[in-house]
């Protein structure tokens, strides 16, 4: 599985990528997960609102505080 964070930085991204890296640990998922602060590669996803989080290059989510339930819901899809 292959997670990316998308965000330039903000608490929210920041926040967003430490709660995906506790999501992978307790679900026990083989994941590579990365956060990606370029912006044009951000717009390449068509996310306008971050952070953005995209899963095996679907993006799942944008523009949301996601908490570690619904991260582990998303991920366990």
């Amino acid at each position: 599985m292959e997670i990316k964070v998308l965000g330039t930085g903000c608490s929210g991204c920041k926040a967003l990528y430490e709660t995906i890296k506790q999501a992978v640990l307790e679900l026990g998922n083989e994941a590579n997960v990365t956060k990606e602060e370029d912006i044009m590669k951000i717009m390449s996803y068509n996310v306008m609102k971050l952070p953005g989080l995209v899963v095996d290059e679907k993006v799942v989510s944008s523009g949301k505080k996601l908490s570690l339930g619904e991260v582990k819901e998303l991920l366990s899809k």
